[in-house]
């Protein structure tokens, strides 16, 4: 085998961005397993779950609680409503709002793909032993938690900038200088 070279202090072995990604990877093909083909997806089962927690849920709230981004989510909901999963209503409290809740359907979907997930995560987990099991929970919580403090923190930063610039009038730009036109002699 060849020896490995480093670039710049950067180790695959090591680097927390593409161990996470591996980690991921193996826990979505573990989770694919359990549920077999033409089942729900992993972020299908969170979002079902997460509904079945707190039914009502906005999508911002529900982007809030599962990670997934907002636009991404959208498109899930609006399949899972077109599958018979979710239903959504616009919120009293505000009409550009909508919350979503589980159907009969979806219900049914979520209690068949919660022992499966869980079977999938117990897999998961059992490749480590039991006091790295507790670390890498305690570890991942910090981590999420750190990350969506960082968010709430980066978002309205976003936003006022955001706001600024549309309440900057634009410049306007000089007016292109045209070179002097001769005119031809008659």
């Amino acid at each position: 085998m060849a020896a490995r070279k480093s670039a710049g202090g950067y180790d695959l072995e090591s680097s927390l961005s593409h161990l996470l990604r591996r980690a991921q990877q193996f826990a979505y093909d573990q989770f694919v397993q359990q549920m077999g083909t033409g089942a729900i997806t992993p972020r299908q089962f969170i979002v079902l779950f997460a509904v079945n927690e707190e039914e009502g849920l906005s999508q911002t709230d529900l982007v809030n609680r599962t990670g997934i981004d907002r636009s991404t989510l959208a498109d899930m909901i609006s399949r899972m409503i077109k599958n018979g999963l979710l239903a959504r209503k616009r919120t009293a409290e505000d009409a550009r709002a909508n919350a979503v809740r589980l159907t009969a359907a979806g219900r049914r979907a979520l209690n068949g793909a919660l022992p499966r997930a869980l079977a999938a995560e117990k897999a998961l987990l059992d490749l480590l032993p039991k006091a790295a099991q507790t670390e890498l929970l305690k570890g991942l919580s910090h981590l999420a938690s750190a990350m969506g403090e960082a968010k709430s923190v980066e978002q309205p930063a976003r936003a006022k900038k955001t706001r600024r610039a549309a309440a900057t009038p634009a410049r306007k730009r000089p007016a292109a200088k045209r070179a002097p036109t001769r005119r031809k002699a008659s």
